[in-house]
């Protein structure tokens, strides 16, 4: 915990804003092709969290929600969560496919892909904006979707690796399509080896 105290400050937020600015934004521009119109995201905002916390900011373990899960490979390793209550979930899918809103009542094959493939470029733009700021590269994994309580998604990703932070970096960002918003929150979970990289690296100038 100390290491990662000296680790986390205000130099590491401020390099980890800027990747997630160049990241959300090309993310955007992958989903405006998927979906046929044109989608923006807002500057995100970046924050350390207790990992033991996130269940209480989603509203609760018990409360229900979508889990987009990708796993961080190569140079860099951790975890790259999206978790959406369920009721946020439905929403997004009727932004995303682009149907009048309340029509989405369940999430099936269709609407889960949908949302499986905005955690999938999110996050795989993050980690390309990572590599082409900081020159450190990695790759995310296919993302897998889980329908649960908090809880019992928080457990899985907990379970799925032996050596991971007691804090975790949250992404919050707004996705819009013309005047339709939806807030989504991001959580990277990094091993203490990639937080280690992560705060020596400097970024580029570009």
């Amino acid at each position: 915990m100390a290491q990662e105290n000296r680790i986390v400050d205000e130099n590491f937020i401020s390099k980890m804003r800027i990747i997630a600015t160049r990241g959300f934004k090309n993310s955007a521009k992958g989903l405006s092709m998927m979906i046929g119109q044109e989608m923006t995201v807002s500057s995100p905002d970046v924050k350390m969290v207790p990992l033991a916390n996130i269940a209480d900011m989603l509203g609760g373990p018990e409360n229900d929600a979508v889990g987009v899960y990708l796993r961080i490979e190569g140079n860099l390793s951790g975890q790259i969560m999206l978790i959406i209550p369920y009721q946020q979930a439905l929403e997004f899918c009727d932004m995303v496919l682009d149907v009048p809103a309340g029509e989405t009542q369940e999430l099936g094959k269709m609407e889960r892909s949908a949302l499986s493939e905005v955690g999938n470029l999110t996050g795989a733009f993050f980690l390309n904006a990572v590599a082409e700021l900081t020159g450190i590269s990695s790759q995310p994994t296919p993302p897998a979707v889980m329908v649960d309580m908090v809880g019992s998604i928080l457990d899985v990703v907990v379970a799925t690796m032996g050596a991971i932070s007691d804090h975790v970096l949250m992404f919050d960002a707004a996705f819009m399509i013309g005047e339709r918003k939806l807030q989504a929150d991001f959580w990277i979970i990094p091993d203490p080896a990639t937080l280690e990289k992560l705060t020596i690296a400097e970024i580029k100038e570009q």
